[in-house]
């Protein structure tokens, strides 16, 4: 499941923030009042992972293609005026939520930010049709929600969902977090597949051998050598030969 992220605003000394969800993995925290943001954003922020690029945030700006999704020409250009100030100076603004897909498919941008104010749910869930579809961190902004919406977006992949957080002075924090909670995602997605993958592979190679053993009356390490020998003579990987004798197997049943 995709980490979760919470915005807190306008918190006074000594007052209480409730989270809407259960402890989420990163805080964004916005005008906080003064002797209590420092020290508590600075031990947040030490939970947030490195940009798998190791880049510096200025030869990153100079690289990334941005799109900005938002049908109010004012809240679009409180986006952009921000993500320029920032030093991201390669930004894309779509107009219409129509034909979207099509749209980001032929900008192809790096990251995606969509402004929906008060979105209805039908628009929220189309928005998180998107989020499924393109791989790329999404950074949604709401003026409102709930709990059933910010869980739809974690569920959706969505990379950070802004309530009620949009000013341009945090376009650099929020895209850093976008940016960083999508590499760390991807990271746990392929380390899964790879993991899926090996298991996979090992269940081949060992029915790969309970074949062999039982056709030529050898043990095991002598089927696996038999295997390896194999798949180096055919420049092949074990698993790939371990799967040809399975299928072999079966067709000679």
């Amino acid at each position: 499941m995709p980490w979760t992220a919470c915005v807190f605003r306008n918190i006074e000394p000594g007052g209480n923030a409730h989270l809407s969800i259960q402890k989420p993995d990163y805080f964004c925290i916005s005008a906080v009042a003064p002797g209590i943001g420092l020290e508590f954003a600075g031990h947040m922020a030490k939970a947030a992972p490195i940009m798998a690029t190791g880049q510096s945030v200025a030869a990153m700006a100079q690289r990334l293609k941005i799109a900005i999704v938002d049908e109010n020409p004012i809240r679009a250009a409180i986006l952009d005026e921000g993500l320029r100030e920032a030093g991201f100076l390669d930004v894309i603004w779509i107009e219409q939520t129509r034909h979207l897909l099509k749209r980001v498919y032929e900008i192809d941008p790096d990251v995606i930010l969509i402004d929906l104010a008060n979105p209805s749910r039908d628009v929220l869930e189309q928005m998180f049709q998107v989020s499924r579809i393109v791989k790329r961190p999404i950074a949604m902004f709401v003026d409102q929600s709930d709990a059933a919406s910010i869980q739809a977006s974690v569920d959706a992949g969505i990379s950070a969902y802004i309530v009620d957080g949009l000013k341009k002075e945090r376009m650099k924090y929020i895209l850093d977090l976008c940016i960083s909670r999508f590499n760390a995602f991807t990271k746990l997605q392929d380390d899964l597949e790879n993991a899926k993958t090996a298991l996979e592979d090992r269940k081949i190679i060992d029915r790969a051998k309970g074949i062999l053993m039982k056709a030529k009356s050898i043990s095991e390490d002598q089927a696996y050598v038999l295997l390896r020998q194999t798949a180096m003579n055919e420049k092949k990987k074990i698993a790939d030969i371990a799967q040809s004798v399975v299928t072999a197997a079966e067709i000679l049943k």
